[in-house]
């Protein structure tokens, strides 16, 4: 993906308990997952909203 490798994640992982705390991280991954939901459903949204004035407008140019 980003040329990170598993030694990297556990790094990283291993970093942001040290920082974080172990009881924080639960906390953390859910903020983490609501934020992407919220992301994809914005993003869907946004298309959607561009493929109905798409077909408002009559001018269906999708490829």
């Amino acid at each position: 993906m980003f040329g990170i490798g598993m030694p990297e994640l556990l790094v990283i992982l291993v970093i942001i308990l040290i920082i974080f705390g172990a009881g924080k991280l639960p906390e953390i991954g859910a903020g983490m997952g609501k934020a992407i939901r919220n992301f994809k459903t914005a993003t869907t949204d946004a298309e959607r909203k561009e493929d109905e004035k798409q077909k408002i407008e009559g001018g269906d140019t999708k490829s």
